[in-house]
């Protein structure tokens, strides 16, 4: 809702209420009307190639687990994105995406984390595994602490990259 302007804002929920027969609505609710008028307002897709952005799962189900991960926009679409995480490519809506606002350097060293996470990644991998590559898939940081390059510079090492 908050990419709509104020007086959408007030139609938006006025209407989702109506939908939910007068009560408080579902997040649904909200989020189908929404949609809605996005569609029919035609708010402009902002995103560029490149740009590292934060996913928003709220309340999409097929976005359970990657909240709070960074992506990167690889497609611009009218009310979507094509991203780019290090363990796959997602179609994501507009209002499931937060820029980071990095430089363009910035967005080269997250680019660079994405490919070296990928490299490693496997289903094979011990779950401490998978669960440090997925930590390194969520920070709010364009660059790694020391301590962290040399965990990555080890499993690199260790998985043979």
């Amino acid at each position: 809702m908050t990419k709509l302007k104020p007086q959408e804002q007030q139609e938006v929920w006025l209407r989702a209420v109506e939908l939910a027969g007068g009560k408080v609505p579902t997040g649904r609710i909200v989020k189908d009307v929404v949609q809605r008028i996005m569609e029919r307002t035609k708010i402009p897709n902002t995103y560029q190639l490149g740009e590292v952005c934060q996913i928003l799962a709220k309340d999409n189900p097929e976005l359970r687990g990657k909240g709070g991960c960074w992506a990167i926009v690889s497609a611009v679409n009218d009310f979507s994105c094509s991203v780019r995480m290090w363990y796959g490519e997602y179609a994501v809506g507009l209002q499931h995406l937060k820029s980071f606002n990095y430089l363009p350097q910035e967005c080269q060293q997250i680019q660079s984390l994405s490919d070296r996470l990928a490299l490693i990644y496997s289903d094979s991998l011990e779950e401490t595994v998978k669960s440090l590559l997925q930590s390194l898939g969520k920070l709010n940081r364009p660059y790694l602490t020391e301590l962290e390059e040399k965990l990555l510079s080890l499993l690199e090492s260790e998985v043979k990259v």
